[in-house]
Formats: structure tokens, C-alpha cells, sequence
């Protein structure tokens, strides 16, 4: 049942978030049809090396890895190109902000780790974590709309939120059976690994941490044109 669950909150919510940047991001109708194939392609391949045991069976480094670092490494190279810039800081602030709302349905690793499925801290400080960034999306959100120079607030949510997400990845290694940093004993992070849950490390994470860089660029450039 919890699975059932699972599958629907993470589809959805990587629907959601996908399909929210396709739309809101300033770039050409082909552009967008580009970027959504590759997106598709992005969760394609994570859900078939989820589906197929190669993520979970892969040592002695997980193959989350990559699925983490690649699409951050391909923001990082779309930064420095000036089109890419451009096409990302074009998403409105307030959306960037309020797709992190959906990291409430964290609550759900709670229910992992009740279940036995999860264990160690890597449950908790991830759940509690993204909880508490969801929740407080909100009054960020009328924050960010009343503009002004009132940014230390939302520097300081968008800095926890980050935060929260290295943490995450960083506590998820430790407890990943055969990791050579492997510290906290199993099941760990093995939940994670399989889906649906394989979807939170290899999609979203990556996504919402992209969504705080540029939150940063943007906060930054606000104090820069404030007077």
C-alpha cells in the first residue's frame, strides 16, 4: 500500500515540477519540446536501471551517483552559456519557491522507516528536513511577492533547504548496503534505491537543487538593483 502510495506522490510530483519549468521557462516552443525529451529520457533511463536491480546491485558505488551529479553538472554547463542563463533565470521567483512545497510528501520516508524499510537517520533528517522547507515555502512565497529588500529570510530558507538536500545525499551514502562509506547498518537507504522511491534521488533532488541555485542568482541579483 505504502508503494501505491509512493508511486502516485512521485509521479505526480515529478509531472508537476517538470511540466511547471516546461511551461513558466521564457525559451522557443522547439526548445521546450527539446528540453521535455530530455527530461523523458532523464527519468526513462533512472526508472529502467531502478526496474532492472542494476541501481541497487551496482558496487561498490551506488548508481544514484550519477543520476545526482549528471543533471547538476548539465545546469552548471547551461549557467555558462548565455541562452541557458537567460532561459533559467526567467523562471518566476515565486515558482521557484512554491514547487518546493511538494516536498511534504517526505512524510512518507517517516512511514518507510516505521515499516522497517529505512533506517539509521538518514529517514528523519531527510523527511523533517524537506517537511519543514515545504512548509515554510509558504510564507516564502508572500515574502518574495512583496519584493522589497527583505531577502536575508528567504536566503536563510533557501540555504536550509540546500542543506537539507546534501545532507540527504550525504547521510543516503552512508547507509547504502556495500558503500565503501557505507557507516549505519541496514536496511539504510535501501528503499531508495527501487522504485518508486528510486525517483526522490535520481529526479528530484536533482531538480530541487538546481531550483535553489538559481533562487541564490536570483535573490542576488534582486539586492544588486535594489537602491
Amino acid at each position: 500500500m505504502l508503494d501505491f502510495v509512493g508511486t502516485i506522490a512521485t509521479a505526480a510530483l515529478t509531472v508537476f515540477v517538470v511540466g511547471a519549468l516546461l511551461i513558466f521557462m521564457d525559451i522557443s516552443r522547439n526548445a521546450k519540446l527539446a528540453l521535455a525529451a530530455l527530461f523523458g529520457l532523464w527519468i526513462g533511463v533512472a526508472a529502467a536501471a531502478a526496474a532492472s536491480g542494476v541501481m541497487a546491485t551496482s558496487q561498490p558505488f551506488p548508481l544514484i551517483g550519477p543520476f545526482v551529479v549528471a543533471p547538476l553538472l548539465a545546469a552548471i554547463l547551461a549557467a555558462t552559456w548565455p541562452a541557458g542563463r537567460k532561459a533559467m533565470l526567467s523562471l518566476p521567483l515565486t515558482l521557484l519557491i512554491g514547487l518546493n512545497v511538494g516536498r511534504v510528501f517526505a512524510l512518507l520516508f517517516l512511514l518507510l522507516a516505521a515499516e522497517g524499510r529505512l533506517s539509521g537517520p538518514f529517514p528523519y533528517s531527510a523527511a523533517w528536513g524537506d517537511i519543514i522547507t515545504g512548509v515554510v515555502a509558504v510564507p516564502m512565497l508572500w515574502l518574495a511577492r512583496s519584493g522589497g529588500r527583505r531577502t536575508t529570510v528567504l536566503h536563510l530558507w533557501n540555504a536550509f533547504g540546500l542543506a537539507d538536500l546534501v545532507v540527504a545525499i550525504g547521510l543516503g551514502v552512508m547507509s547504502a548496503a556495500g558503500s565503501p562509506l557505507q557507516v549505519f547498518p541496514a536496511p539504510g537507504s535501501d528503499a531508495m534505491q527501487h522504485l518508486p522511491w528510486s525517483f526522490v534521488p535520481t529526479v528530484l533532488v536533482p531538480l530541487w537543487m538546481i531550483l535553489h541555485a538559481i533562487v541564490w542568482v536570483q535573490l542576488r541579483q534582486q539586492a544588486t538593483r535594489a537602491p
